[in-house]
């Protein structure tokens, strides 16, 4: 069997890696996209300073899971102009990378309800223009910085579209764990948890390979090392370097498996119940591992290497995840069995849910 792994993601990383953002550009000018506290943390001033002339404009007003009805003005003002920038920098989590993934690529009108149009058709998109990408995570989980994945909501029709498209991989993706010092131990918590199941995710999947394992292997051990001993120790600038680097390698790892059940279930449990994306897609990898364990021998060999010994993983995987505040029924979040059932089974029918080797296994039987 042959197997392809493919990122073009250049990664930069370290401590005081921001100030090497000139260097990046390259003579570029390039618009920044970013969350209302970063002017208040200091982040913007600093990127003013570092790039003068070379910085555009700044959009500083990026909000949890980016919805249509936020992202149109915002969009379409920003392809007004003819004479753009050439170039955006996203600095935050997801959400930031995402609106900035979805600015990149301009539509022939500049009208935003185009690209909508044809994420929620499932057409062939192919953009009239593109930016370019720096990404800049102030998390340590989305892994976004390393994909070409963009999640974008529809609260109103109670939907979630995913743009995917060859240009909207991040040129470059720079980790600096000083930009990371100011994370609240809950958003912390949240993003370490979404890439254990970024990692774990990669692995129970039909997609997966041999160099997709390397990095998800590499990824859960030091999640589980490292997530806890920074819960107590937030200001440690190692602890967040650690982190920063196993949600890269996480997300090194979905860019080319795509995530699986879990996610399929989270986005239901983020429209439906409000959860956070962090505790929506990890909660139930327990009960997802359990339905994975003996489905196929060579995944067995891989989560084996990831969390030791598979009798007894799901309940040590559960325990671990509850040591940190996280429950991981779905009771526990007034989910009734019943609807849980239905739930997973929906899960199950879409695109990520197909992704698990369960789903596979019983469309063959």
């Amino acid at each position: 069997m042959s197997h392809e792994y493919f990122n073009p993601v250049r990664s930069v990383y370290g401590a005081g890696a921001l100030s090497s953002l000139p260097g990046l550009l390259n003579g570029r000018r390039a618009v920044v996209v970013t969350f209302p506290e970063a002017r208040q943390l200091g982040l913007v001033g600093k990127v003013e300073q570092l790039l003068g002339g070379l910085l555009a404009g700044v959009i500083d007003d990026v909000r949890p899971n980016p919805d249509v009805a936020e992202l149109r003005g915002l969009y379409e003002s920003f392809w007004r102009t003819p004479e753009g920038p050439e170039a955006l920098i996203a600095i935050g989590g997801g959400s930031a990378i995402d609106t900035a993934k979805a600015l990149m690529v301009g539509t022939e009108s500049g009208s935003f309800g185009e690209l909508v149009s044809a994420l929620a058709a499932g057409r062939a998109f192919r953009p009239a223009q593109v930016k370019s990408l720096i990404a800049v995570p102030t998390t340590a989980g989305t892994g976004s910085e390393v994909t070409p994945w963009a999640t974008i909501w529809d609260r109103e029709a109670q939907k979630k579209y995913s743009l995917h498209l060859p240009e909207t991989w991040p040129e470059v993706a720079l980790l600096d764990p000083e930009l990371m010092l100011s994370l609240p131990a809950s958003v912390t918590l949240q993003s370490g948890l979404d890439a254990l199941s970024h990692a774990l995710e990669s692995i129970w999947n039909v997609n997966a390979n041999p160099v997709s394992d390397t990095f998800a292997v590499a990824a859960v051990h030091d999640i589980l090392d490292t997530l806890p001993r920074l819960m107590e120790k937030l200001d440690d600038v190692a602890l967040r370097g650690r982190m920063a680097l196993a949600a890269l390698k996480a997300g090194m790892a979905f860019s080319n498996t795509r995530t699986a059940l879990a996610h399929s279930i989270s986005y239901e449990m983020t429209l439906r119940y409000g959860l956070p994306h962090g505790i929506a897609c990890s909660f139930p990898l327990p009960m997802v591992l359990e339905r994975a364990i003996g489905r196929n021998a060579r995944r067995d060999a891989v989560l084996a290497q990831a969390l030791g010994p598979l009798a007894g993983a799901p309940e040590r995987l559960a325990a671990f995840i509850e040591r940190l505040g996280v429950k991981t029924r779905f009771v526990d979040y007034g989910v009734t069995d019943e609807q849980a059932e239905q739930m997973v089974a929906f899960a199950l029918t879409g695109a990520r849910g197909r992704n698990f080797i369960g789903t596979a296994l019983k469309e063959a039987a």
